[in-house]
């Protein structure tokens, strides 16, 4: 099944965005309904994605990979939208990352044909589906992580159990003390290869993987170069005895924050044989107004060549009522945590219009702040002399992406002057 039958699919009044009392519609028909945002043609709150600021952020970062030769492998996760995917595809994404079985079954569903799990591959459904899938598609490219002989062992008896010799290929993973997953010392990265190495047929030892973006804080850029570090020692070793699989080592690694150190990194390693390096930021293709927004504060003061590129803008926002300004200082709003992510920002008020107001354009809105959110309701501090009144609308940037797309079965796309032009269905 193609990604083009999500815009055949049916949405109605029980999906959170759309209008109550309208007759069921196709998904791909409401960029056709002539709906305005900011002419309150749309519930609120309501989740938008700007249709430029996806389009600019795309082409940013084919610039970057064009420039270093690196590939890209944009991770799933952040938006778990099919047509999202297709869109990154056919910008030139050589793969798609997912996190968990649930992803590779809907990237399946909709035809992606090579996936990268970032991720450990355990548990019988998880072995069952994708060796099932493998089985019965020759085209499908799979990818997953190991980090110990048991799970070389797991994914070794699965894979000769269906007669799967040379299609489970895996990156040994890398981690960090405190981290997450991933061999912590090089002997014990050896070990997992050397078991991989036994393994073949039935598994495929292809390179070093490891995640970084967990670093933060004071001195992260320090400790992720020596996260880099161990990573480019563990991809050494192996090929030095020889422990990969026949063709490219690859290496990957690269969230959303230092993507850039990733491939200057990878790209200066001498190693026997031909490398390829992957790339996986996932959070690039829609930024956001605070966490990566910072992030590439750093980035470019790292990078003369992103510097140089311009910045990514933030594409997602979530636009809410004032319901209440019970206090001179204190407005609530129509949205709460279940309409948006805050962690690790609350969302921040950045646009408000009032509705019938001429021209319908939003103003610019400052020293207001969302200091507190419930299920349902938004607190915000604002001046005493804030212009904000019930019935206005308030537009939200947003932090950590893959948070807020996660509360939205529909998102609609937008054009500069908040026309819904598109929309796009998420699979959570």
């Amino acid at each position: 099944m193609g990604v083009e039958t999500i815009a055949d699919g049916l949405v109605d009044e029980t999906v959170k965005g759309m209008p109550g009392g309208i007759a069921p519609l196709k998904l791909g028909d409401i960029g056709k309904q002539g709906w305005n945002v900011l002419a309150e043609d749309m519930p609120l709150p309501v989740c938008l994605l700007k249709a430029d600021a996806v389009a600019r952020n795309e082409g940013l970062m084919r610039v970057f990979l064009e420039r270093t030769g690196a590939l890209h492998s944009p991770h799933g996760k952040t938006t778990m939208s099919p047509q999202l995917f297709d869109w990154q595809a056919k910008a030139g994404a050589w793969a798609i990352t997912v996190g968990t079985v649930h992803q590779i079954q809907v990237a399946r569903h909709f035809g992606f044909a090579r996936i990268v799990l970032a991720n450990q591959l355990v548990g019988k459904q998880g072995l069952r589906y994708v060796t099932d899938e493998l089985a019965r598609d020759p085209g499908f490219e799979f990818f997953c992580l190991v980090d110990s002989v048991a799970g070389v062992d797991a994914l070794a008896a699965a894979a000769k159990a269906r007669g799967l010799a040379g299609r489970v290929q895996v990156f040994l993973e890398g981690g960090f003390a405190g981290g997450r997953t991933g061999v912590r010392d090089l002997d014990a990265a050896r070990a997992v290869a050397k078991a991989a190495k036994a393994a073949e047929p039935y598994v495929l030892l292809r390179g070093v993987e490891g995640f970084e973006g967990l670093m933060s804080g004071a001195g992260a850029a320090l400790r992720v170069t020596h996260f880099l570090d161990f990573l480019a020692n563990i991809a050494t070793m192996i090929d030095a005895e020889d422990l990969c699989a026949e063709g490219r080592l690859m290496l990957t690694a690269g969230g959303s924050a230092f993507y850039d150190m990733v491939v200057e990194k990878f790209r200066g390693l001498n190693l026997k044989r031909p490398k390829s390096i992957l790339t996986r930021s996932g959070c690039y293709i829609t930024h956001d107004s605070a966490m990566y927004e910072a992030h590439f504060d750093a980035i470019a003061e790292r990078s003369s060549m992103l510097a140089e590129l311009g910045r990514p803008e933030p594409a997602l926002e979530v636009w809410a009522y004032v319901q209440s300004r019970p206090e001179p200082t204190r407005v609530l709003v129509t949205m709460g945590k279940r309409d948006v992510s805050f962690d690790p920002h609350l969302p921040m008020p950045r646009l408000w219009y009032r509705p019938g107001a001429a021209p319908r354009r939003p103003q610019k809105l400052a020293g207001h702040t969302c200091v507190n959110l419930n299920d349902q309701h938004g607190y915000l501090d604002v001046p005493a002399d804030s212009p904000l009144q019930v019935g206005d609308m308030v537009g939200f940037g947003i932090s950590h992406p893959c948070l807020t797309f996660d509360k939205w079965q529909m998102i609609a796309f937008v054009d500069a002057d908040y026309n819904v032009v598109d929309a796009i269905r998420t699979y959570f």
